[in-house]
């Protein structure tokens, strides 16, 4: 029986925030792994993403130090938009026994009622909301109504969106993404002439 912390998100692209978070996960938590799942078709979102390939590779070379990240295309080979709820239970129904914490931002667990099954995936999950330091995870009145646990982390002001617009608008990111990452999106031009896309 294993403790999973699931980190799902576009990840386009992974940035330093993303794998600091996911370290104070796996301390903070007492994780044995923290599964970084990239989202196939994101449903809230209006923008396109940067293609699955790319944003595959970026999270292999942001992970690859640490032996308890691991990599899940499940929402990637998956067809049809990417709904958390449907992710935690096939992995629950290929993985019983595990438990499960999924990793959100402050944003996504204030909109979480508005996610598909969210009550039935409350039911299933710890829900790890990264916070600003000092600040308590803040749910919606229908999420806050509901029975579920919910703990804490701490967050790093730090954004893919900010990032894009550095990239396209020539300047450097290397504070803010992990080195092999900041090669790759430079190898590949990725983002450039798209400020805020």
């Amino acid at each position: 029986m294993k403790r999973i912390g699931l980190f799902g998100g576009s990840f386009d692209p992974v940035h330093a925030a993303h794998v600091a978070l996911a370290r104070t996960a796996l301390d903070q938590l007492a994780l044995d792994e923290v599964r970084w799942i990239p989202a196939g078709r994101q449903w809230q979102k209006s923008r396109a993403l940067t293609s699955a390939a790319h944003r595959v590779a970026m999270v292999q070379l942001a992970i690859a130090d640490e032996p308890r990240f691991t990599l899940d295309r499940c929402e990637i080979d998956r067809s049809g938009a990417s709904y958390t709820y449907d992710t935690v239970r096939d992995l629950q129904a290929a993985e019983p026994g595990n438990t499960w914490i999924l990793i959100i931002g402050q944003d996504q667990y204030a909109g979480l009622h508005t996610w598909l099954q969210w009550r039935k995936l409350l039911e299933r999950v710890t829900v790890a909301v990264a916070n600003r330091p000092g600040a308590s995870p803040l749910a919606s009145p229908e999420g806050a109504a509901a029975p579920h646990e919910a703990v804490a982390l701490p967050m790093m002001d730090t954004s893919s969106t900010e990032i894009r617009a550095r990239v396209a608008a020539g300047q450097r990111i290397d504070a803010l993404v992990p080195p092999a990452v900041a090669r790759y999106i430079d190898q590949h031009h990725l983002y450039r002439g798209t400020p805020g896309s």
